[in-house]
């Protein structure tokens, strides 16, 4: 099966082309306009292009250029209703893979499609030998000399060669997606697409047709079929973090995907084949969410095959100094501020802090001290931890602090219990699973709170495209 993108402004003709290549199970995307395939090749992977020369909108070269933008090695043919033998030439020259004259034959579109499928298996091994030496250092982005990631290198390299599904658990910030990535560049499918979604950002409703696609039609404002991210990482990785939010239903869905290579489009009864590597992640305890009823066990049993936990920074302080270079050296790049040294005494303060938030946090102390400190050298007082950092950052501490001499406690709780919940909701961009997580509480909590406090929930965010 190849992913197909079809550029056409007629519908007729666009729509002809497409039924042909469905017959043959194609995963066939449609495109009215040069605009409209630029945005699509920008989002999704595709194994071949079929543009018309001529577009409402601009021409076949704009989508060529697109296309050797997202991937030099894309085929892309060009297809005309008055096609020259000087034309075809043209496009050759252009960078074309191929010309077709309008009405496209089906037997020329079959040939046509097991070329292009020959043309991007040779240029997939060319790529995999010329990128050998990188795939020696795959895990070179996890860094670490410390026992416990140490164990987490080597079990990355004994996974990333097989297709086996893994199960990546730890708390936020610990890493879980640079893993993923390092399982994904250590595999076959390494010039594949890998696609990170996370479970978490979506209501329930969206992240369905996400995930899986949908079909014209299939709901108000679904005005053409498109595919999801399961198709989108065919022959590449699916990484789904934040798995342990998905609602049992979808589980169901994600269980059939597993066992049987096979999805079902929002609206569709016909099933397509995908051929993904699925690598997931959670900040849950999945077994304990098993118990509870909250996730399947037999979806824990497929998607555990091989789990790996990513250790909590506090528990390897030896790789502080390692990943602190990093930081002060990434922050004044990206900064655009003088390259920081660190002090002895700072770097020891650094070693005996806890981490809460994990390695996220400890490279939003970094950026923070280079752009507030002063000096070459950073010290010990430019990173507020522990005590200092609480008189500094607890908000419950400080808002104790500030109580007036009097005061109604119930409307006090109330008003502080309504603007905590506003507040996660605005980071969580209007997402109420996200905020639920943020506060530790469930999602039909928020609802509930919402509604006591006859407050608006602010917009869901708009599905990627």
């Amino acid at each position: 099966m190849a992913r197909i993108l079809i550029v056409e402004s007629s519908s007729e003709t666009r729509q002809a082309q497409a039924a042909l290549l469905e017959k043959d199970e194609h995963a066939v995307t449609e495109a009215a306009g040069a605009v409209e395939a630029g945005a699509l090749l920008a989002s999704l992977p595709f194994d071949l292009v079929i543009t018309a020369q001529q577009l409402s909108d601009g021409s076949g070269a704009v989508v060529l250029a697109a296309s050797q933008d997202a991937d030099p090695a894309l085929p892309v043919v060009f297809t005309s209703a008055t096609a020259t033998v000087e034309m075809a030439v043209d496009a050759m020259r252009q960078g074309a893979f191929d010309f077709l004259s309008l009405p496209v034959n089906s037997a020329a579109l079959r040939s046509l499609v097991a070329h292009a499928a020959e043309h991007n298996e040779l240029s997939r091994q060319t790529r995999l030998l010329r990128g050998e030496a990188d795939r020696l250092g795959f895990s070179a982005d996890l860094l670490g000399e410390s026992p416990v990631m140490q164990q987490v290198k080597e079990r990355i390299a004994l996974v990333a060669p097989t297709g086996a599904t893994v199960l990546i658990c730890g708390e936020t910030g610990t890493g879980k997606e640079l893993a993923a990535r390092a399982i994904h560049k250590g595999s076959p499918r390494t010039r594949g697409a890998f696609l990170a979604v996370n479970c978490a950002a979506f209501p329930e409703t969206l992240l369905d047709g996400e995930l899986f696609g949908h079909e014209k039609g299939a709901f108000t404002g679904a005005d053409r079929s498109r595919p999801g991210w399961f198709e989108a990482a065919d022959r590449g990785t699916l990484f789904l973090d934040e798995a342990g939010e998905m609602s049992l239903p979808l589980q169901a869905k994600l269980l059939r995907v597993i066992t049987d290579h096979e999805i079902f489009r929002v609206g569709s009864r016909v099933a397509r084949r995908v051929d993904v590597r699925l690598i997931l992640a959670t900040h849950r305890d999945l077994k304990q969410r098993v118990q509870s009823g909250e996730f399947r066990e037999d979806l824990y049993y497929r998607v555990a095959v091989v789990p790996l936990d990513m250790p909590p920074l506090f528990q390897r302080p030896q790789d502080i100094p390692l990943l602190v270079e990093k930081f002060l050296t990434d922050a004044s790049r990206e900064l655009k501020v003088p390259r920081r040294g660190l002090a002895p005494a700072a770097l020891q303060k650094l070693q005996r802090y806890r981490f809460p938030g994990n390695i996220r946090e400890l490279r939003n102390l970094i950026e923070r001290a280079c752009i507030l400190g002063r000096g070459n050298t950073l010290g010990p007082a430019d990173f507020p931890l522990g005590e200092e950092a609480e008189a500094e950052s607890d908000p419950i501490r400080n808002c104790a602090r500030a109580m007036p001499p009097s005061l109604d406690l119930r409307e006090s709780v109330e008003r502080f219990e309504k603007e905590l919940i506003l507040r996660a909701l605005e980071e969580a961009e209007g997402v109420q699973a996200e905020a639920a997580r943020r506060l530790n509480i469930s999602r039909g909590d928020v609802g509930y709170k919402l509604r006591k406090y006859a407050v608006q929930s602010p917009d869901s965010p708009e599905p990627p495209p």
